[in-house]
């Protein structure tokens, strides 16, 4: 979530009201004009110690007070560059001028007087030994983290104080060694030069508490001020009354009194109507008050007193208890604004907290918080929004125009509530999504006419229903159906895909724990069962929990490739099963047992694990299956284990054959799953140029899968080669630019728009399909089949049970994360027919000049080469060479009157000899 968004400006009208507000308080600063740590005792509670607890005085030094709500007193070890460790929050206190703040720390023992009554308490363990710490003041509850010039150069940072052998100190060193369980660190008059070594001394612990004189802010309330939601709202991102307490009015457009927004909408009387253009501030503003909201309804005339305040970027107005009347006098009606994407943020600025009537065509972006949150990402027009690196080069123009482009088409439709329908609402059925709909992204939507609110949360701009939307609700959007039950038909005697199919693990949670191997940690239904592991120790299993779950993941797949129409399917994230001390394909062959089930028959098979098998491996792998009738493999399986896959899955290469075919027909398929985008440190951290982390691992993957392709097909003799798999790269990216450098052409992005894969919104393809120039000219057709990434998570066996709306089914949807791509051609090379010999004259000229042209073919293969020699009866009377099935023979000595001349060819392999009679005129 993001807090005050950028580009907020003091409009003129603002200005009017800015006068009245109280100046600012004494910001304090790390050079000594502000607050200071003025002491640390560090022993508190040791044998001998004066006090029992520990304790650290805040001190003012200036002449007014100083507000410390939402700071925080932190504090990390001696050596340490992480994270602070103890983050004491200061809260609803101010310092006064000259005065000090008591923050309590643990007590080492039972030893020592106790303190006055702390300010603030903590059982935060500061170190009293020689090697000593740090301690922060800082303005956020925010733990500080990195080394000495982070820290001190963090803009949060009010004072700190490193002491003993800390590496985190201001000035030339740290605090000497002046404490003990009778000494605190102390400041000579709150002096603060920015060096702690000069600046801190030992001394008598003399602990001084403020007490109530410290509570709230320090400031006196101020009189409301009677304003427009407008001149709240402001022109900016932020209002320019923060702070302040109001009173306005408007009409109650959308009202929350339960479900997390605890709040209502209030709109400006006869405003709205007009475009996001004509606009300048907003005239609709969310009062945060579930008291208020159960209290009217839609459509009253309300006045209403409260402070104003941006709550992560979304500007409300809190009024405290019974703050608000209704107004007698009548309301104009307000209007809702129609809203027209793409929009930019000037626009929807000046349409926060308004009623809106969207207009035009959409379509769903990202269903990912579907299932928990009730929301579905938008974007305008007939397409989702593209992963920028799917379409553009990362770092191009066109890269940061698609990036542009996305923001300003993006919209979320809400539910008008924060509930979490997988956590603390997995008893409320979850709206949108029911066992026979579909909300898929892809998919054409249309409004239906209700009144819709933007706002402002958890860093998105919404559309809110104006009460919150239940399951059982008018939804205020219509959505198109876009499942298909089959991949299109992609031609050709061999179709080949490629399948990631979700951490499909044979072997379970239970019973790895069993089987004594380890313990696992589990992701869990709403009544507790456990559905998917989470992480298991000694890199254990990553799948199902359970055998019941197994046979759910396990339905899914089997349903999907049985309907895929594949006759080789290259798998990605299949256990292997050889990391816990099995065979190796015993996974595999538990698949292909699935499958023959479903079929009836034994109809698949696994391409079986190579007889030499890195040591170093993943606990998943890649692997093929093949129907058995159409293909069969040609010696053994090769893994590459390059070490440029150290971080990977290893490539795996398998030669085909089509069954009854020949060995000019072998192909070979190269299965591969490149290191992921999640993580990578070093050259692997991610740039932010959209290609993730590990990029410089995934170019040196591509540029290794290359060398070990032109092996394997030179090993093979074919130049049919086809790279498959989970690339873990869009189709613009350095490693996809190193594939097609090298001449590999990506299938699926030539015949179809559809991409395998949806993250944060955004619609991209990492699984493809490579083939050499010899295997593109023989392809006949690809397809996406969008069964999975457009489907919601919801549907996953992984949230089985996750809402009282069961959502799981058997099919093929949702079976896995990512959508397979399949990919026809034609493998059979067509054998010459070579039939009869045909020769056919095609010309005749009369004499003198006596020339007979004729064509030789057998079946459909013209000859080319050999001799095609002409008779007269016994008597030879002319020959010539066949050339690309044609033949002109000069006669000579061709008796008069009608003849009947015979023609022979011979001298073509292809083409059989034949004869035919020609009668002359």
């Amino acid at each position: 979530m993001r807090g005050v968004r950028a580009g907020a400006v003091l409009t003129a009208g603002a200005a009017l009201v800015a006068g009245l507000m109280a100046a600012s308080p004494v910001q304090a600063a790390p050079d000594g004009d502000g607050l200071v740590i003025g002491e640390a005792y560090l022993n508190g509670g040791s044998s001998g110690a004066t006090y029992l607890n520990k304790f650290v005085e805040i001190e003012n030094p200036t002449d007014e007070p100083i507000d410390v709500s939402g700071w925080s007193l932190q504090y990390r070890s001696y050596s340490s560059t992480g994270a602070f460790t103890g983050v004491i929050a200061l809260g609803d206190h101010h310092v006064e001028p000259g005065g000090t703040l008591l923050v309590s720390g643990n007590a080492n023992a039972s030893n020592g007087q106790a303190l006055p009554t702390p300010d603030v308490t903590s059982a935060i363990a500061f170190s009293g030994n020689a090697n000593g710490g740090t301690l922060a003041l800082v303005r956020s509850t925010s733990a500080l983290s990195g080394d000495r010039a982070s820290v001190l150069g963090s803009d949060q940072l009010v004072d700190l104080v490193g002491y003993g052998a800390s590496a985190t100190y201001e000035g030339s060193g740290p605090a000497p060694s002046g404490y003990s369980v009778t000494s605190s660190l102390q400041r000579t008059d709150a002096q603060d030069t920015d060096d702690n070594a000069a600046d801190l001394r030992g001394g008598a612990p003399t602990p001084q508490a403020c007490g109530t004189d410290c509570d709230g802010s320090g400031t006196p309330p101020e009189p409301p001020v009677d304003v427009t939601i407008a001149e709240i709202q402001g022109t900016g991102s932020a209002s320019p009354l923060v702070g302040r307490t109001v009173t306005t009015s408007g009409v109650v457009t959308a009202a929350y009194p339960s479900g997390g927004f605890d709040g209502l909408y209030l709109q400006t009387e006869g405003t709205g109507g007009t475009a996001p253009a004509d606009r300048t501030a907003s005239d609709g503003v969310f009062v945060a008050s579930a008291a208020m909201a159960a209290d009217v309804e839609i459509g009253d005339h309300v006045e209403v007193t409260g402070t104003v305040a941006e709550s992560f970027g979304l500007t409300q107005v809190s009024p405290g208890a019974g703050d608000w009347k209704q107004l007698a006098d009548p309301a104009q009606a307000v209007k809702p604004t129609p809203l027209t994407l793409p929009l930019g943020e000037t626009q929807r600025e000046s349409l926060e907290g308004m009623l809106v009537a969207p207009e035009g065509r959409y379509t769903i972006t990202n269903n990912f918080g579907t299932n928990t949150f009730g929301e579905i990402g938008l974007a305008a027009g007939d397409t989702g929004l593209p992963q920028p690196t799917d379409v553009a080069r990362p770092g191009s123009a066109e890269y940061d125009a698609v990036v542009a482009e996305n923001a300003q088409r993006l919209i979320t439709v809400d539910d008008g509530a924060g509930i979490n329908f997988t956590s603390g609402g997995k008893n409320t059925p979850v709206p949108w999504l029911r066992p026979n709909n579909e909300v898929r992204a892809g998919a054409p939507v249309t409004f239906t006419g209700d009144d819709l609110v933007l706002d402002y949360r958890f860093s998105l701009w919404r559309l809110q229903p104006t009460q919150q939307l239940t399951a059982d609700g008018d939804e205020p959007i219509s959505i198109g159906s876009t499942r298909v039950a089959a991949p299109k038909d992609v031609g050709g005697d061999v179709k080949i895909a490629s399948f990631n199919v979700l951490n499909y693990f044979t072997l379970t949670g239970e019973a790895y724990e069993k089987s004594g191997a380890g313990t696992c940690t589990y992701y869990s239904d709403r009544n507790g069962n456990r559905v998917t592991v989470n992480s298991c120790t000694n890199d254990g299993p990553r799948g199902a929990a359970d055998d019941a779950n197994l046979q759910r993941q396990q339905a899914k797949i089997v349903n999907a490739i049985d309907a895929l129409g594949a006759d080789v399917v290259s798998l990605e994230e299949i256990e292997n099963s050889a990391a816990f001390g099995m065979d190796r394909d015993t996974a595999l062959r538990a698949l292909v047992a699935a499958l023959n089930e479903k079929a009836g028959r034994e109809e698949w098979a696994a391409v079986a694990s190579p007889t030499r098998v890195p040591e170093r491996e993943d606990v998943i792998r890649t692997a093929f299956i093949h129907r058995v009738g159409v293909v069969e493999p040609v010696g053994e399986s090769v893994i590459d284990d390059d070490p440029a896959f150290d971080n990977a899955r290893d490539p795996l290469s398998q030669e085909f054959r089509p069954v009854g075919g020949t060995e000019r027909d072998d192909f070979l398929v190269v299965v591969n799953h490149f290191k992921s985008k999640g993580s990578g440190s070093g050259e692997d951290a991610d740039t932010g140029d959209g290609q993730g982390a590990s990029n410089a691992s995934r170019v040196r993957q591509a540029t290794a899968l290359v060398a070990f392709a032109d092996e394997q097909k030179a090993a093979a003799g074919t130049e049919t080669v086809f790279l498959t798999g989970d690339f873990n790269s869009y189709s613009k990216e350095d490693p996809i630019a190193v594939l097609e450098d090298a001449g590999y052409v990506n299938v699926p992005a030539k015949y179809t728009d559809k991409t395998t894969y949806q993250f944060g919104g955004l619609l991209g393809s990492l699984d493809h399909v490579f083939a050499s120039p010899a295997a593109v000219d023989k392809v006949t057709g690809a397809d996406v089949w969008d069964i999975n990434a457009d489907e919601s998570l919801g549907r996953e066996y992984s949230r089985y049970d996750n809402n009282v709306t069961r959502l799981y089914d058997t099919s093929p949807y949702r079976a896995s994360d990512h959508d397979p791509a399949i990919v026809g051609f034609t493998a059979k090379q067509k054998e010459p027919q070579v039939g009869p010999t045909r020769i056919a004259v095609t010309g005749y000229t009369a004499p003198p000049k006596v020339t007979l042209t004729a064509t030789v073919a057998g079946g459909d293969v013209k000859a080319d080469g050999g001799v095609l020699l002409v008779l007269d009866g016994w008597r030879p009377v002319g020959v010539a060479k066949v050339v690309g099935g044609t033949a002109s023979v000069r006669l000579s000595g061709v008796g008069k009157g009608k003849r009947t001349l015979t023609l022979v060819y011979s001298g073509d392999r292809r083409v059989k000899p034949g004869v035919t009679l020609y009668r002359t005129r």
